[in-house]
């Protein structure tokens, strides 16, 4: 069964309301990143037990763990679960980040580490979690260009150099583009 379909069945199986919800939510990803890769993740280990939410995942990420293991893995997730939906953002180096620079402009969400949670799209600004997605996927994204305001900021990431005195591209890309998702190109 392919990945599409899966996705389907799964925002399908949900109560009408947060079917509708997660489709919005899974429409607006693929609008700012369309061509992410997708996952699908029923939340069963490798032995077939139940281990968590089952969750759709977008973007590649390689995860590194303490041991020197890593494992390919998905840069947002979204999941619905008893108490309404869950957006994951992977990756993230500091703990901190998302609540210190999405949680006051975020609503009424309970950000952890890297996990926002909220009862019901209606409970957050939708435009701020989309910023969330962009700068998480990163450049290449459709919305990276918004978030950085600059249509050649591409070009701008590509560079080697350092922002220099007076050059406003870089400057504006390295202050509204937070250095936690930057990734080597």
């Amino acid at each position: 069964m392919s990945v599409h379909v899966q996705i389907d069945r799964y925002i399908g199986h949900q109560s009408p309301a947060k079917s509708e919800e997660l489709r919005d939510l899974h429409r607006r990803i693929l609008k700012i990143s369309p061509d992410a890769k997708l996952w699908f993740l029923d939340g069963r280990n490798d032995d077939g037990k139940v281990v968590s939410n089952p969750n759709i995942g977008y973007g590649s990420e390689t995860l590194s763990y303490a041991t020197g293991d890593t494992r390919a893995f998905y840069k947002i997730g979204l999941s619905a679960n008893t108490s309404g939906i869950s957006v994951y953002v992977m990756g993230l180096k500091d703990k901190r980040y998302l609540f210190e620079t999405y949680g006051s402009r975020l609503g009424k969400a309970k950000i952890s580490g890297y996990c926002i949670r909220f009862k019901s799209v209606k409970d957050v600004d939708l435009g701020v979690l989309e910023e969330v997605v962009a700068d998480a996927m990163g450049p290449g994204s459709a919305g990276a260009s918004l978030v950085m305001g600059s249509p050649d900021a591409l070009n701008v990431l590509r560079s080697s150099q350092p922002p220099q005195q007076g050059d406003q591209r870089r400057t504006l890309f390295f202050i509204q583009r937070p250095k936690r998702f930057v990734r080597d190109l």
